[in-house]
């Protein structure tokens, strides 16, 4: 997309006063049951165990995974669950917190609040912040993500806060002199939100400003894994050391970035290539399954470690050749599903902006799932829906993607197999409009009634996934119940505020896409950039 973030005019109340909710019934969730004797096309019981076995052979071959319990994954389900949780996990921090998110909104005092009274009341607790140098610079000069974190610097010195601004190697000389600020980050953002204190981490798509705690739906997971978080704590440290690092200034802008001498790369902006090479050297080890410095750190039995953490990373401007792992995995999980023996397996995928890689979309088709569906953003639960400037084009743009998606499955004559649901509360920039942002992938196995796999984090699966921005997702593999039924609420919870959507729908002349939207869409793609 041309931008991740637009101004959007919501209360800085963390819970929206809207007055009593009519609960709508819940729309089918797709889950399903056969008798346990049953199997499909007439073959011998297969369990579920014998039914994950092809994907995770393959998955062990693409990345490096944890064994734990799924009583160690827990499933928020609100925009306020994960604020708080958050805000409790950082008041009780005794070692560590490190943050990756695209950005932490300017006016976000709330938070630093909390930061900075955890730091003043443990001082061994250390804090480590990464966010985007585009996204987080943008306002400059004037209130901006790195000056409000600035001043925690200065109070605790760098030797306990550490922030770091990851600038893009895509956007260098005369393209970044002339294109304008919010449209550059079409070139390229660190995008990955990771949210670890001690040993703990929450997953999930959301970035750190007031929507996102209030009226803005995503997912979040949290694992209560020492060797999950210590993992994402080396990704988060290993790009942190490509990164910019932040200082406190006197200049009107609040603070200065620099390119320490001790990173491990020379700076993106004065040597692209030389700085993917050394990138390369420092992350291809850290990704791969055969050189990733897992730790064992974890006391959970091991007749109890009934779940699997595939820890997936899309670095593609970093590394050259790409060896990231999201793409293939997400890839082999759906060429799995296409084999015969899935036919009475269901699926459900969902992406605030819809934009599917096509070798997704094509995977998406090809599977021989008998109920499958997308959830997507209908236009006024997009973010960016009446924004003023170029990405107030975005909601038709998206609007454009889905009707094309809805053709293909027509198309593929799929139309009984898979239902496209777009996702509203509300209207955007109205009292008690929602926003959609979730993202991510669930798989329920034949004779199953809820997911065994399930893939959460910062992706949304698009060509600018796989080649622009930097991701950070796990993929879940569990034989776990609990875990299970979890994942199925999950799934279901996502339908409510859900309406099918069908190609007559698209048809309508309110849903009509106007020339200047595919002409903007056309200008993106010339110049490089990704929606």
């Amino acid at each position: 997309m041309l931008v991740r973030s637009a101004s959007r005019c919501y209360s800085k109340l963390r819970v929206p006063v809207c007055g009593p909710r009519v609960q709508a019934s819940r729309p089918q969730c797709r889950r399903f049951s056969m008798p346990s004797s049953a199997a499909p096309h007439g073959g011998p019981p297969t369990s579920s165990a014998g039914m994950l076995a092809p994907f995770v052979g393959e998955l062990d071959r693409i990345a490096p995974s944890f064994k734990i319990s799924g009583s160690q994954i827990q499933v928020l389900q609100t925009p306020t669950e994960f604020y708080e949780t958050l805000q409790d996990k950082i008041r009780g921090a005794e070692r560590r917190i490190f943050l990756s998110t695209l950005y932490i909104g300017k006016s976000e005092k709330e938070l630093i609040a909390t930061l900075r009274e955890t730091l003043r009341a443990k001082p061994n607790v250390k804090l480590s912040i990464l966010t985007d140098a585009l996204r987080g610079t943008r306002e400059a000069p004037e209130p901006s993500c790195a000056s409000l974190l600035a001043p925690l610097i200065a109070e605790f010195g760098p030797e306990r806060v550490e922030i770091r601004l990851y600038h893009t190697p895509n956007l260098t000389g005369l393209r970044k002199k002339h294109i304008p600020k919010r449209i550059n980050e079409g070139w390229g953002l660190q995008h990955m939100k990771l949210y670890g204190v001690d040993d703990e981490i929450i997953l999930s798509g959301a970035n750190l400003s007031s929507d996102y705690f209030t009226n803005r739906q995503d997912r979040y997971h949290l694992f209560s894994s020492r060797d999950v978080t210590e993992y994402y704590s080396n990704l988060h440290g290993a790009v942190a050391s490509l990164s910019f690092l932040v200082s406190p200034s006197d200049s009107p802008s609040g603070f200065e970035m620099t390119w320490p001498e001790t990173n491990l790369a020379p700076s993106p902006l004065k040597d692209p290539k030389q700085f993917v090479s050394e990138s390369t050297s420092l992350l291809a080890g850290l990704i791969s399954p055969k050189t990733a410095p897992l730790t064992a750190q974890d006391d959970t039995p091991a007749e109890k470690r009934d779940t699997s953490i595939y820890v997936l990373s899309q670095l593609s401007q970093l590394l050259s050749p790409d060896t990231s792992t999201e793409l293939p995995a997400v890839t082999h999980v759906l060429r799995t599903l296409s084999l015969p023996q899935y036919a009475n397996s269901s699926w459900t995928f969902t992406a605030g902006y819809f934009n599917p890689a096509p070798s997704l979309t094509q995977h998406l088709l090809s599977t021989a799932s008998s109920k499958a569906t997308v959830i997507t953003a209908s236009p006024q639960a997009n973010g960016f829906y009446k924004s003023p400037g170029v990405s107030g084009l975005l909601p038709d743009a998206y609007t454009l993607l889905a009707r094309r998606f809805v053709r293909a499955v027509h198309q593929h004559k799929r139309d009984s197999a898979i239902t496209l649901r777009e996702w509203r509360k509300g209207t955007v920039g109205e009292p008690c409009g929602w926003t959609y942002h979730a993202k991510g992938l669930w798989v329920t196995l034949p004779e199953n009634e809820n997911p065994s796999i399930t893939l959460v984090g910062s992706s949304n699966y698009t060509k600018r996934s796989y080649s622009l921005d930097l991701e950070a997702n796990a993929l879940i593999v569990t034989e776990n119940e609990g875990l299970k039924k979890r994942l199925g609420d999950e799934q279901c919870w996502l339908q409510d505020n859900t309406s099918v959507v069908t190609r007559d729908d698209f048809a309508k002349t309110e849903r009509r896409v106007g020339l200047r939207v595919r002409i903007a869409m056309m200008i993106v793609q010339l110049l490089g950039g990704a929606l």
